[in-house]
């Protein structure tokens, strides 16, 4: 293996958002963090060192595109995802989160209905709520352990009136990767009753093996021309504190609105060293990605091994992709504090908690599988034996 993702790499100390509020957000400092989604793992070399060329350059003045960024982008998302792309196609954002705020301001009056699916990232309830708009719940439902869309229910929203659809595929925290005919029932709703879809695919290529991440855009030209999708490095290569993020609009008429807001907040002038990662992981980051998966394959496999032999009260939803884990906890408590306690003053951990995901998020943790195989496990014997203690107390 050319790279080594068993490497613990010390992150305190390094304004780290993750490691560096421990005692702030948990109460303590000795807290291991599994929570927040960017890895543990460094970037792939071939671009540490192209940020490190342009960091020696000394001169960090406004920048442009160029046609190798182009190039990159058009030709990651051919080899990759199969979906064959324009250059015209492609504008930017600092991040795909400010890019569904900015699409939510450009395409939705106040008041206006947009629909999501929960349990889901939670920032896509913020982009709706502060800006006025009415989140349109369409609840995903949970069967034998697996995620699946309520079409009966989306339809009925979108026939109410609902403007949007907040799509999140490969979903978070739920770990689906659509399949083709899901996506294809989705499109056909939504262009029925003229409801933009806007795809936030950015853990596409975080896929396991035996599934494949469709891009919706890709499906056919009608679909491409009633959407917007948001990608980025960030997820798949640990760039999130890079920002920046690609939005992908074949629509003349979108993206010249889209591209107007941008330049009215002044957003669209790009960032020095956010368009080099751009380019550099897309054009050398392909070997350290196919190195990568297997490693995430690997821990959650040992996941889901450890929840079956010690903790048998809690239900793993074993993800198609991404390299987040939803496990539920309903069985242990359903009271977020509780949890919340359980994990942070008990075992000395910190996942994410589930309710900021959704009503549906209630007493369930997300657990962020990026990091070394030896914090995995340090993390998980800390929390089985917080739970297991506690149950044995209730008893």
């Amino acid at each position: 293996m050319k790279y080594d993702f068993d490497k613990r790499i010390d992150r305190t100390g390094t304004a780290s958002y993750k490691w560096d509020q421990s005692e702030k957000l948990f109460g303590r400092s000795d807290i291991l963090p599994l929570w927040v989604a960017d890895m543990d793992f460094e970037a792939p070399k071939e671009v540490v060192e192209a940020i490190t060329r342009r960091a020696e350059q000394g001169i960090y003045g406004y920048t442009i595109r160029t046609q190798s960024f182009y190039d990159a982008i058009i030709g990651w998302l051919s080899r990759r995802h199969g979906w064959n792309i324009e250059q015209q196609w492609i504008s930017s954002s600092p991040g795909v989160v400010p890019a569904l705020s900015l699409i939510v301001l450009a395409f939705t009056e106040p008041g206006d209905g947009i629909i999501l699916q929960s349990p889901v990232y939670y920032p896509f309830y913020d982009v709706i709520k502060m800006n006025g708009r009415t989140v349109v719940d369409n609840p995903l439902i949970l069967e034998n352990g697996r995620y699946s869309i309520n079409f009966e229910e989306l339809e009925r929203q979108a026939k109410d009136g609902a403007k949007m659809l907040l799509l999140c595929s490969p979903h978070n925290p739920g770990g689906r990767v659509w399949k083709r005919e899901e996506l294809e029932r989705i499109g056909e709703i939504c262009m029925k009753y003229n409801v933009l879809v806007v795809a936030d695919e950015i853990h596409h290529d975080l896929v396991f093996s035996g599934h494949k991440h469709v891009p919706y855009a890709s499906l056919s030209d009608a679909f491409a021309q009633s959407s917007i999708t948001c990608i980025a490095p960030s997820k798949t290569f640990n760039l999130a504190g890079l920002q920046a993020a690609s939005v992908i609009i074949p629509n003349d008429e979108i993206r010249r609105k889209y591209n107007a807001l941008l330049k009215t907040l002044s957003l669209h002038m790009e960032s020095y060293f956010g368009l080099t990662a751009i380019e550099s992981s897309y054009t050398h980051g392909e070997e350290w990605l196919d190195q990568l998966l297997p490693y995430l394959e690997g821990n959650l496999d040992y996941l889901l091994e450890f929840a079956n032999d010690h903790l048998p009260d809690v239900k793993v939803i074993k993800p198609d992709g991404t390299y987040l884990v939803w496990i539920d906890c309903t069985a242990i408590s359903d009271k977020p504090e509780e949890l919340k306690r359980l994990m942070f003053d008990k075992a000395g951990v910190a996942f994410s908690e589930g309710s900021v995901f959704g009503k549906q998020g209630v007493g369930y943790l997300r657990i962020n599988l990026a990091c070394p195989r030896s914090i995995l496990i340090e993390a998980l014997e800390k929390f089985a034996s917080a739970v297991n203690s506690a149950i044995k107390y209730n008893k």
